[in-house]
Order: C-alpha cells, then structure tokens, then sequence
C-alpha cells in the first residue's frame, strides 16, 4: 500500500477523542486511477483551511484499483462540512458514476497516529472497508 505523509489540518489534537473516517474509491478502470488520485491530492491543498480537520492521509493499491483517505476530525460535524465543501462536491459529481465508493467512520478515545494508522491498515484489509 502507497500512502502520503502525515497532511495536518488546523484543528488542534488536545488528547481527547477524534473522528476517524476511511474512504475507499475503486473505479471502474483502472485508467482512472491517476485522475483519482490527482483529484486527491488537489483536495489535499485545501486541507489546512478546513475547519475541524486534525489531518489526514491519502492511500492507494494499484495493483487492486483501491485509492481513499484517512482522515481524522474534531467531530463528525466537521466531516460533514468537508463533505459539503465545494471543492469536494465537484470532485463526487466528477467521479461518482466512475467506480463505487465505500466508507466507514468511528470514534477512539485519543488521538494516536500510529493506533489511528494501524486500525485502519486492518480495515482496509478487509474485503469492504
């Protein structure tokens, strides 16, 4: 698995508990890969101005058409505000009759980069995330 360094968002991580959430996109082909991952990363930039955001990371298999994010919040509200972001909205509308997206999403106590990362490493081993 490939996968970006740490990307910190402004939110500070005072020890208490965080938002996970893990997408996971597998186009339909694998041409569009690249595009995926282009339009990932172009989100990326953004990702310090977004309000409730602690970071993140990007990832990709391409040798199994799998590419997504780990992202960690204050909140889940300030999930749904990226969601609701305009530069992500174009992206979805782009992509979304491209390939079928899962997601999961779940709460730990603490922020743990190492513990968030190995959690979702054994999600994503799973056949659906």
């Amino acid at each position: 698995m490939l996968r970006t360094g740490w990307r910190a968002g402004p939110a500070d991580h005072d020890g208490g508990p965080v938002f996970v959430a893990i997408t996971e996109f597998r186009p339909q082909r694998r041409r569009d890969m690249l595009a995926v991952a282009r339009a990932g990363l172009r989100l990326g930039r953004g990702w310090p101005e977004l309000p409730g955001a602690v970071g993140m990371w990007l990832w990709c298999q391409p040798a199994l058409g799998r590419t997504g994010s780990v992202s960690v919040w204050r909140d889940e509200e300030a999930l749904r505000g990226f969601v609701r972001w305009p530069p992500h909205v174009e992206v979805i509308k782009r992509f979304r009759d491209e390939g079928t997206l899962n997601s999961h999403g779940w709460w730990t106590p603490s922020f743990d980069q190492e513990r968030i990362w190995r959690l979702a490493r054994e999600r994503l081993a799973s056949p659906r995330v």
